[in-house]
């Protein structure tokens, strides 16, 4: 198997996205196997639907047997792990964080390998990176982070990617871009989450407010 970019990434993001959905699962009391299939569920979702968008067939975990260790081996480090993590919910965030900034640009390179616009490689990397959890919290009757207002989720890794194609037209080169973005999208995650930044609704009261 020729290991690129997109491998790289890809796999990295699995991997993260798998213990994510692992360590959810051990924190909802699943049985063994459901925290496999969370685990699963979470790290090949969105890759899963991004595949079926671009009628990318057999997708991407069907023909990458390297992807399926990752979600187990993954697995596995969460529940051995487990007795070590004294905070589920953090370690379920933090993980979450790394895979959206992984998979965002993993979604980015396969558009571009397709050679779409701009704006479909940038939703090509939102959808890989947020589609999973969204069927992750879907399951897990958690409200998923994908549609709530407590969260920036989905507009971090989009303006993240915004980012790379900005790096790109001024010709920065991709070992420092690649990297540089994933770790904007991270600390746009972590930084709006530690301080509660959220984007306003609308309401017939107030109008359009970030009030709770």
């Amino acid at each position: 198997m020729e290991i690129t970019v997109f491998t790289v990434l890809d796999t990295l993001g699995t991997l993260a996205f798998a213990v994510s959905g692992a360590t959810l699962a051990i924190k909802k009391k699943f049985d063994l196997f459901g925290v496999f299939v969370l685990a699963f569920v979470t790290s090949a979702g969105g890759g899963t639907i991004r595949d079926l968008i671009i009628g990318n067939t057999p997708v991407e975990w069907m023909s990458n047997n390297a992807l399926i260790i990752t979600i187990i081996f993954g697995a596995i480090s969460a529940v051995l792990l487990n007795p070590y993590m004294n905070k589920l919910s953090y370690f379920v965030y933090l993980f979450d964080a790394v895979g959206l900034g992984l998979f965002t640009m993993a979604g980015i390179q396969k558009g571009i390998e397709h050679e779409f616009s701009i704006f479909i490689c940038i939703a090509l990397g939102t959808i890989t990176a947020t589609f999973g959890g969204l069927l992750r919290d879907l399951i897990t009757g958690e409200q998923p982070m994908l549609l709530t207002r407590k969260e920036i989720y989905a507009l971090a890794g989009a303006s993240g990617g915004g980012v790379y194609f900005i790096l790109r037209w001024i010709e920065i080169p991709e070992e420092i871009s690649l990297p540089f973005c994933i770790v904007l999208i991270f600390l746009i995650r972590h930084l709006t989450y530690r301080f509660n930044f959220r984007l306003p609704t609308y309401s017939e009261e107030d109008g359009w407010s970030m009030k709770n």
